[in-house]
This record gives structure tokens, sequence and C-alpha cells, in this order.
């Protein structure tokens, strides 16, 4: 799911060749995204486009031969000039006049290009890995780029490299490219999106390149009058560092050196690439600064800014409770909340404050939805997917934190904040606390030798960044205790998951984010239920995926009213699940379907037996009010296949089932059975949000 859609989108044709292109947003100046060599198309800039169209008018389009544009057959249909006068035609059909152009490796060579030879139409170049003809000396092996021109065509270089095929070549170029470690989507991606063109494509062009002289770029650069940023990563295997360093002496501009960065900072470090293009075109407006107001330090009021995870409501119902918690240690605190869909159902029932901000916010739960199958989510890659949603909410977070000042961030499982905070540390600007109900990323069996792999990489990752910047996070709070933590290793030769959140983390014991309920008589008869009536409570929380369950479930009612006569089956779709969708599954009668109920906790309280999905929040509160339950895992979701069950283990809670293989009568003989086992879990502290909110209170 991509972060922000097109506000536009089309295509140009320039004699009988199709280009396709986009537009984002409506900001003044524009920046046109230039193509690299047609081994990429423009999702390389998926990353930028999210935030800099909200500053900015945006426009990126597919050089010819890859993406959604034609794939021409002769060489001249690839030369410099077709590419650069396509970006002009691109701008004219989307109504602009002038723009600045942005592009890495080729695409940079075309910007200069296009300022040379379409002055009017250029008001800067961002110049990032630049192709620079001869303007420095390249060693053979030094660069696949270089080589395959030597070569004369892939298919040549891949004999002379004996690699067996066009897909070998493009995992070897893009390993060279994307040199960072631990970028194993943005390779993965950037493979794919080569994949999307062909050897022959890259040979024409190759052949297209070749007809450029040294005296000719030269001439270029010389014929460039408007300002210029050139930025080379000193790592980079495509365009060799030195290469940057001439270009910039040639143009006679400064050069921005990224110590340790590959050829595509634009995948390898997304948020400096992000600001600096920003910064750039930002200095090059002449326009009146907006008035601002700035408070004196001991004048401000108290504020805390308060991310929750929007993936199911559990994260917001601790959250709210932990605020509360904080609020009556520090009565003058304002707390902002920075959160999206379906939390701000709750923030806004309870009166809290949504920052406006918030609107800007790329949907998480959108995306998870869209990744899960049948009561299947495979919540690792869903993860890893989500790469583009949450570059582009960290950067919201950015601009926020930038233009008004905070006392302490708190972020409950917000992954893009820890996660690219300890990336670019120099941005933090105020005490940050990292909540999370569960540490390491854990491989499916089915995922085998690849995914394990993976996972242990993401996880080598986390102790590498935690070890070097202990001072990103002020307080990690872990919210359960020692115990609840799996004893599995986070890869191999990496400390187990308690071993390694025991050294780094507080513990703050479960927070079960409501009161417990002190009269439950009272309570069923406050919501209806006769004092001798059975009630089976079918819910899956906030998320959209859990529709799938509750039909499973709903179809399994007459088996059920077979083995316990006068059930009342009362299901909870939540804030994302249309109640149309589940009532009347299979002609059963007697269910009532409900939409978001914003007191789950109590009807859980009040039920009888409960049938719900394998999260935490809901099947803890369960525990907390000593209900009987069945919980059905997802499909390959480790947090719910290892995590939480671990947890649900220790309390001695809870029967696990299959949605794989539960049928009807094996639903309708697990309830039965429930119904009659007298639940003996270990009891739930109910302290934990003080608890946090007191390691939170010596931030302030």
């Amino acid at each position: 799911m991509r972060a922000r859609q097109p506000d536009h989108d089309g295509f140009v044709d320039r004699a009988g060749v199709k280009i396709a292109y986009e537009v984002f947003g409506t900001g003044e100046p524009t920046i046109i995204f230039m193509p690299s060599w047609q081994i990429l198309h423009s999702q390389q800039w998926k990353l930028q486009v999210p935030y800099l169209s909200e500053h900015f008018r945006v426009v990126a389009y597919d050089a010819r031969g890859n993406g959604r544009s034609d794939r021409p057959t002769t060489a001249d249909d690839y030369a410099d000039e077709e590419i650069v006068a396509d970006a002009v035609a691109v701008l004219d059909a989307a109504g602009v006049e002038r723009a600045v152009f942005a592009g890495t490796s080729m695409g940079g060579l075309y910007g200069l290009e296009a300022a040379a030879w379409y002055p009017e139409r250029v008001l800067g170049v961002v110049a990032i890995g630049t192709v620079a003809p001869f303007i420095a000396p390249v060693e053979p092996g030094e660069s696949p780029f270089y080589d395959v021109g030597a070569a004369g065509s892939v298919a040549a270089y891949c004999d002379q490299q004996g690699l067996r095929s066009y897909h070998e070549f493009v995992e070897a170029f893009m390993h060279a490219a994307i040199t960072e470690p631990h970028r194993t989507k943005p390779i993965e991606d950037a493979v794919g999106w080569g994949l999307e063109t062909t050897a022959d494509v890259l040979a024409l062009t190759a052949e297209a390149r070749g007809r450029t002289s040294k005296s000719d770029f030269e001439d270029v650069c010389r014929a460039v009058r408007c300002p210029v940023l050139v930025v080379h990563g000193d790592c980079d295997g495509i365009i060799p560092y030195p290469h940057g360093v001439a270009l910039a002496e040639l143009l006679g501009v400064g050069l921005v050196t990224i110590e340790g960065g590959g050829h595509l900072p634009s995948l390898g470090d997304p948020v400096r690439c992000n600001l600096l293009i920003r910064e750039f075109v930002e200095s090059l407006q002449d326009r009146p600064q907006p008035p601002r107001t700035w408070p004196r330090a001991l004048r401000r009021r108290r504020r805390a800014l308060y991310i929750s995870s929007p993936i199911g409501m559990g994260h917001i119902r601790r959250d709210v409770a932990i605020a509360d918690e904080l609020r009556a240690v520090h009565p003058d605190l304002e707390v902002d909340w920075l959160a999206q869909h379906p939390a701000t159902e709750l923030l806004v029932e309870r009166g809290e404050r949504v920052h406006p901000a918030s609107r800007r916010l790329a949907s998480e739960s959108g995306h998870v939805e869209s990744e899960a199958g049948e009561h299947d989510l495979h919540i690792f890659q869903a993860y890893r997917r989500m790469d583009e949603i949450l570059l582009a909410n960290f950067m919201v977070f950015h601009d926020l934190v930038t233009e008004e000042a905070f006392d302490l961030v708190v972020a409950d499982e917000g992954w893009d904040l820890d996660y690219f905070l300890h990336e670019n540390p120099e941005l933090k600007r105020s005490p940050f606390a990292w909540l999370t109900d569960f540490v390491g990323w854990l491989p499916m069996p089915d995922g085998g030798p690849a995914e394990a792999a993976l996972t242990a990489d993401y996880n080598a990752e986390m102790i590498e960044q935690v070890a070097r910047y202990p001072r990103v996070r002020d307080r990690s709070i872990f919210v359960g205790d020692p115990a609840d933590l799996v004893t599995a290793p986070l890869g191999p030769g990496l400390p187990s998951v308690r071993d390694w959140t025991e050294a780094n983390f507080d513990f703050a014991g479960y927070v079960t984010g409501d009161d417990p309920v002190p009269d439950r008589p009272g309570l069923r008869a406050h919501l209806g239920y006769g004092p001798d009536e059975q009630v089976c409570l079918v819910a899956v929380g906030g998320s959209g995926v859990g529709g799938h369950l509750l039909r499973r479930v709903v179809a399994a009612r007459s088996a059920v009213a077979e083995r316990v006569a006068g059930l009342r089956m009362v299901v909870v779709c939540g804030p994302r699940i249309d109640p149309a969708s589940v009532a009347g599954v299979g002609g059963a009668g007697g269910v009532e379907v409900r939409g978001y109920v914003p007191d789950l906790h109590r009807e859980l309280a009040a039920c009888d037996v409960a049938v719900v999905q394998g999260g935490l929040t809901t099947t803890m509160e369960l525990v907390a009010a000593r209900r009987p339950f069945l919980y059905f895992p997802l499909e390959r979701h480790f947090e719910q296949q290892v995590h939480v069950a671990h947890r649900l283990t220790r309390y001695g809670a809870g029967r696990r089932m299959s949605y794989a293989t539960a049928t009807p009568d094996m639903i309708a003989d697990a309830v039965a059975a429930e119904l009659r086992a007298t639940p003996d879990y270990l009891p739930v502290d109910s302290g934990g949000a003080a608890r946090a909110a007191r390691m939170l209170a010596e931030l302030l």
C-alpha cells in the first residue's frame, strides 16, 4: 500500500513513445524527480514523494524503458536528449513552467543537461551520485555500471563476470548500489524494479550513452547557471566517490558527502535525503516567511506528545490509562496525541487532544488490512512492506517536533520513530520514551532459512542501534514482566529475547488499560443480561483483519446452540469491520451483531465465555476479568503465535484454537467445554499504568 496516491497521473506521447507520469501535491515550487538508468523506475523515489509533496508539488515519471512507460527498440530512442525532452513534456502536461530537477546517477546528469539545454525550465538541480563521464578515472571492476559500458552489453558483462542470468546481474548491481548495512528491503525493491526491464533495453541505453564525450559533458557543466546541490556517498559502488568530488569542483559548488553512504541515499538514508532536498528547494524560494511565535522556556506549559500504535485498539487503551496516571503526577501536563484511526475513535470519545498533524499520517491499519488473508497475516513481511508508510509518518513527526516544543515524546510501538531516530540521532529534540509489549522479530517455520536470516538481521540492527546510541531512548519500558518474555534467541550469535530485554528495559508489569469491574452482576444487569443467561461474546479488537473469524464463529452458532441451550451470542465487529458483512452469515439466527463498542472491556467482563483473536490486549483483559475464552492466533503472525501465546501459557489462560482446522462442531465443543470450566489464572497486577507513568514522570 502506498503512503500517498497521486493527485493526477497520465501519459505523454512523444513521437509514439508513451511516458507515464504522476503528480503529487500543489505547493510551490515544483520538484521533478528524474529517472536514473533504466534499471530503476520512478518508485525509487517512493520514500521522498509523500514527504516532499506535503511542502511542494512533486512530479515523477518513468523513463522510457521501464515502469509504465514504453520500451522503444533503437539506441537513438534512449539518447540523453530524448530522456530530458520527456521531462519537459511531462512538465508541460502537468502545467508546470519551472521546476527543480532532482536525480540520482543518470538522473543527476539529466538534470544538469536540462539546466544547460532548457535553462528557462530549471530552477535548480539536485545531483546525487551523478554520472559524470570521464571526469575521473574508473578502474576495471570498480563499477558494474561502467563495466557494462566497456563490455558493450549486459550479456557480455555477465559472460565476463560469470553471471548466469539477467536476474543475477540485477542482484549484483543492486548490492553494489546499496552498500549500507541491513538494507535487505531496499535491495529487494530495487531488484524487483530492475526486473521490470530487460538486458536488451539496458544494452540500447549503453550504446546511446557511449556517444557522450568528456568535452560534451564539460560543455554542459559550463552552461549550467542555476544553483546545484551535489550529494555523493563515499561508499558508492556504482559511481565512485571521486566523481562527486570532481563534479562539484567543475560546477564550482559545495559537495555534501554522506560518509558510509551508497549510491541510492533515497533508499539507504531516506530521512537525510528528504531533508537535504527540502532545504535546497526552500533556499531557492524568494518569499516572506510567515509570522512565528517563540515562547520563552519558562513560560511554556508542560507538554507531552504521545504516539500510540494504530494496529488494533489495545495500545491506545493502555496509553490513555498511562496518560491519566501521568497527569495525576503532573497536573499541569498537556498531552497531544499523534494518532490515526482506529485509535482516534477512543481518543475523541474520551475528550483527548488529537493533534491536527495526525491528519497527515498514512494509514498503518489500512496497510495491515491490505496484507491480510483469511485469518492470515504475515506481520513481519507486512511490516517490511510498510516502509513507505513508516518513513512518511516519521517525517510528519519530524516536522511537528521541529515546529513545536515538547517536554517528552512517548511512543508505544511507534516503530517508525524509534528506528529513524536511531538512524538520525541528531534529530532527537526532547526526552524520548519507548514502550512495547514484545521484543524481537521471530521467523515463522514456513519462511525457512531465508526468513530466519531476515529476522535475525532486523534484530541485529536493533541491537547495534541501541548499543551505539543508548541516549536515543531515555527510557525503554516493557509492558509486562520478565517472565512474559520468550527465551528464543534473537538470531545466530545473538542473545535471547529475555536476556537482551532484561539488560535494556525497565518493566512496568502489564497495563490493563481499564479498571477492573467490581460489580459483575450489576454490570450484567446494566447490559441487559439475565442473571442465569449464558452469554458468548465474539470480538476481534480494533483492526479489520478479524472478519473471517467472526463469520466462522457465527456460522457455528447452530452447532453451539445444540450443545448450550439458550446461549446468547454477541458479536462485536469493532471500528473497521462492517457489521453487515457478519450479520446473517449462514442464515443463523440468535446472533446480535454490534459495531464499535467503546468500553469493550466491560462486555468482556460481563460475558460467560469469549471467542477472540490472538491479540494481547483482548486476551489479557479476559485474563484480568477471569473469564474463560477461546483464542485463534492469526496464521503467520509471530507475535500472536509466539509472544502472546507464551504469555497466556504463563498465566494458565485460554484455550488455543487453530482457524485452519476449526470446524463448527469443534468450535461448539470448545465453547461448551469452556463454559463448564472454572478459570484458575494467575492474577493480573493492576498497577502497571501507574508504574509506567512514574517512569515517564521522571523525564519531565
